[in-house]
C-alpha cells in the first residue's frame, strides 16, 4: 500500500492533514474518502486497516483529520457537524482537481452520518458505506451532555470526552440539531451499505435499523458481530474494509488493474516501510493479495508468508497438472489434495551423500487422490506430480535478473 501525505485547505483556509493510500500499482481504478469517528483521527488503526483493505480492491483512499482534530489546523469547536460536511466537500474537490473525482464515501460513527449528507450534495459520489453510524446527528450530544448547561452560561467550556479535553461553544452544540439525517437518508437514492455491531455500546444497533428503514434500495446491511464501536480488534476492521470493497463492485463498472510498469511484467509487489512491518501488497492484472510474516517474527500476519505463497504455487500447479493428465487418460480422478511443507533440513537427516554437510532447502509434497484408481494409476500420477511446471522450475537452475528502476 503506497501512502502519500497531503495537505488540503478547507473553505476557511485551514489546512487539513490527509493521507492518500494507493494500491500496489499506484494506479487506482476509483477513489474513496474515509471520514473518521467523532473525536478520532485518521491514524486510528481501524481507519488504516479499512483503507488498506480498500486499496486491495483497486481504490485510492484519502483518510484525513477533520478540522481541529489530529494534525489538522483549527479548533475542535470548529469541528461541528456542518464543518465536517464542509471538510468532506473540500477533500472531494481536492481529489477531483488533482487526481480523480471520488466515487465512494465511507464513514465511521458520526463520520457515517457525515458521508450520507455529503453524498447528497456531491453528484460524483456513486455509493456510500457507513460503520456504526447514528440515525440522527444529535445522537452524539450525549457524549458532552454534562457540559451543555455550562455552555449556556459561559459560552465556551472545556469538557472531557473519552479521557481527552475538548473546548466546545454554543455554536458547536446548536449545529448538531440543524441536520435532518432521516429525511436526507430517505432522499439519497444512492447505493448504501450499513454496517453495525449488534452489541455496540456507543451507538446502539437500533440506529442501523432506522437508517436501513429510511434508506431506499439498493441498500444492504452487514452485521459486524462481536466488534466494538471503534473496531479496535484488527480482524474486525479488516473484515469491514473487505466487505465494503466487495459490496461496492456491484455498483461500479469492473476495470482491469493498470500495472505500475507496462513493459510486460506479470506481477508487482509493494512494501511501505514507513507504515508497515512486512505487509506487502501484491498485484497481478486482475487480482490483489497480501503477503506478510507471522507475529512470531515481527509481522502482522495479514496474509501468507512468501514461502507459503511458494508452497501455494507448487500445490496449485501440481493439482492442475494431475487434473489434465487424468482427464486425458479418462481415469476416475475426482479430487486432488496436495499438502506442501517447506523447511530447511540438514543433508545428514536427508541421507544425502554430499562433499560438505549443510542445511538444504526441502519441500515435502504429499498427495491424496480421490477416485476409483488402481495402484498403477496412483503410481503414475505420483510421477506426473513431479513433472508439473512449477515443480520442474524449483528443481532446475534458475537465473534471476535484477535491476533497479529509476
Amino acid at each position: 500500500m503506497k501512502s502519500t501525505k497531503l495537505e488540503i485547505s478547507n473553505k476557511k483556509g485551514l489546512a487539513l492533514q490527509a493521507y492518500l493510500e494507493l494500491p500496489a500499482n499506484q494506479k487506482p481504478n476509483y477513489y474513496a474518502i474515509f471520514a473518521h469517528c467523532f473525536t478520532c483521527n485518521s491514524t486510528l488503526g481501524a481507519v488504516k486497516n479499512i483503507s488498506r483493505a480498500l486499496t486491495q480492491h483497486g481504490f485510492g483512499v484519502v483518510r484525513f483529520d477533520f478540522t481541529g482534530l489530529g494534525r489538522s489546523e483549527g479548533e475542535f469547536s470548529d469541528s461541528h457537524f456542518s464543518g465536517n460536511i464542509d471538510d468532506l466537500v473540500s477533500v472531494n474537490d481536492y481529489l477531483a482537481a488533482h487526481y480523480q473525482a471520488p466515487s465512494l464515501l465511507v464513514g465511521h460513527s458520526l463520520g457515517g452520518a457525515a458521508v450520507i449528507v455529503a453524498a447528497s450534495k456531491l453528484n460524483n459520489i456513486k455509493a456510500v458505506a457507513t460503520i456504526g453510524a447514528p440515525a440522527t446527528v444529535d445522537h452524539v450530544t450525549h457524549l458532552f451532555s454534562h457540559g451543555l448547561e455550562e455552555v449556556k452560561e459561559k459560552g465556551e467550556v472545556e469538557i472531557n470526552i473519552g479521557g481527552r479535553p475538548f473546548k466546545i461553544n454554543q455554536e458547536f452544540v446548536a449545529d448538531f440539531g440543524k441536520t435532518d439525517l432521516p429525511e436526507i437518508t430517505k432522499n439519497l437514492r444512492k447505493p448504501i451499505l450499513i454496517m453495525h455491531a449488534p452489541f455496540d455500546q456507543i451507538v446502539g444497533i437500533e440506529n442501523a435499523h432506522r437508517l436501513y428503514h429510511n434508506a431506499h434500495h439498493p441498500k444492504s446491511f452487514i452485521s459486524l458481530d462481536q466488534a466494538d464501536h471503534l473496531l479496535s480488534i484488527s480482524r474486525d476492521s479488516e473484515y469491514a474494509g473487505n466487505m465494503i470493497g466487495t459490496w461496492v463492485q456491484r455498483y461500479f463498472e469492473p476495470l482491469d488493474n493498470v500495472m505500475l510498469d507496462t513493459e510486460g511484467e506479470q506481477l508487482v509487489g509493494h512494501l511501505n516501510l514507513l507504515e508497515d512491518n512486512f505487509t506487502t501488497s501484491i498485484q497481478t492484472k486482475r487480482h490483489d493479495f497480501i503477503a506478510d510474516e507471522p507475529a512470531s517474527v515481527g509481522g502482522d500476519d495479514f496474509g501468507p508468508s512468501p514461502y507459503e505463497f511458494l508452497n501455494a504455487s507448487l500445490a496449485a500447479c501440481t493439482a492442475m497438472t494431475l487434473k489434465l493428465y487424468a482427464e486425458r487418460k479418462k481415469w476416475d480422478l475426482q479430487e486432488v489434495f496436495v499438502y506442501i511443507t517447506y523447511s530447511k533440513k540438514h543433508s545428514d537427516d536427508l541421507q544425502l551423500d554430499v562433499e560438505k554437510p549443510m542445511r538444504i532447502d526441502h519441500v515435502q509434497k504429499k498427495l491424496r487422490l480421490i477416485g476409483n484408481l488402481d495402484t498403477e494409476q496412483k503410481k503414475r500420477l505420483k510421477e506426473i506430480a513431479s513433472k508439473c511446471p512449477v515443480h520442474k522450475t524449483l528443481q532446475s537452475e534458475v537465473i534471476i535478473d535484477t535491476e533497479v528502476l529509476e
